[in-house]
């Protein structure tokens, strides 16, 4: 796996196009730190970090109304290849509002609401809607 941000948005869009509830991912600090981001802007319902040192693993449980799902699209926008730098001057939103964009700041992950707030830029890492 070269790109473990992008497994896990895929994992994430899979899963609510096939209308799982929860899924299981292996555990980093920059999952964990999405996944709470994903939570605190209602597009997931909880995030949980489960098994003990070598084995843990991050479980999310995923968010529908009805049989829709809240997360209707995922981008990865910064990849390893080519990495995307903005000031906050220039963070655009996402879907005309609708969605938020995971923003790398030195002030830890932010959503572009919370860095334009701040008024930090930083890399683009996907966007959500």
């Amino acid at each position: 796996m070269t790109d473990p941000i992008a497994d896990m948005l895929t994992q994430i869009r899979n899963a609510s196009l096939v209308l799982k509830e929860t899924i299981e991912l292996p555990y980093s600090k920059m999952r964990l730190e999405i996944a709470k981001i994903l939570e605190k802007e209602g597009l997931i319902v909880s995030s949980q970090l489960r098994g003990r040192r070598a084995r843990k693993f991050l479980e999310l449980t995923l968010k529908y109304d009805g049989k829709a799902p809240a997360i209707s699209g995922l981008k990865r926008v910064s990849k390893p290849g080519q990495r995307i730098y903005v000031p906050f001057s220039k963070i655009k939103k996402v879907k005309g509002g609708f969605g938020i964009s995971i923003i790398s700041t030195s002030k830890g992950l932010l959503s572009n609401k919370e860095a334009w707030n701040q008024k930090v830029g930083g890399e683009v890492i996907c966007e959500v809607w």
